[in-house]
């Protein structure tokens, strides 16, 4: 898939991959969604399918707290308050305590609901908004949009269906 270079583009992005994940997502039976087998996202590490999708959470409750700080005229601290990027292993493994006591429906729930979020607030802005000047670093909105939700949603679905097929 191209990537987007406006609010459109971006929203049929992230519909897109968000179908094709939760279709495939929908597919893990419940008693293994905390099965730690799938590689994690540092390397050596384990994760299971709900760590996964709690991963997903977090960096879309992220970009929807960027963008609410954007609208109030307050800076980012990007990635997150507390990490710089060359701590996104420790960043992710927060994610998963944020939700390891989240069951598998919920969690679903949860993403589902961060992605409807996302849709909207996009949807609130201008091309210009999003594409017409960087926002981080280089970076526009939409970039630093897309780096976070439809591209994660992507590699997410082909980390499922590979654990999927193992389980097979």
């Amino acid at each position: 898939m191209a990537v987007p270079q406006s609010r459109d583009t971006l929203l049929a992005a992230i519909d897109t991959t968000f179908e094709r994940l939760i279709t495939d997502l929908k597919r893990v039976p419940p008693p293994l969604a905390r099965d730690a087998s799938l590689d994690g996202h540092v390397t050596g590490t384990r994760m299971s399918p709900a760590d996964l999708v709690a991963y997903l959470i977090g960096w879309n409750e992220l970009v929807l707290k960027w963008l609410d700080l954007d609208d109030r005229g307050e800076a980012p601290d990007f990635p997150e308050t507390g990490f710089q990027w060359n701590q996104l292993g420790l960043l992710a493994q927060k994610f998963y305590a944020d939700h390891a006591e989240a069951d598998w429906p919920a969690l679903l729930l949860r993403l589902k609901a961060a992605k409807v979020r996302l849709s909207a607030t996009i949807k609130a802005r201008s091309n210009e908004d999003l594409y017409g000047r960087p926002w981080y670093g280089k970076w526009t909105k939409g970039r630093m949009i897309q780096f976070n939700t439809s591209s994660p949603y992507t590699n997410a679905r082909g980390r499922i269906r590979s654990w999927m097929r193992q389980q097979d």
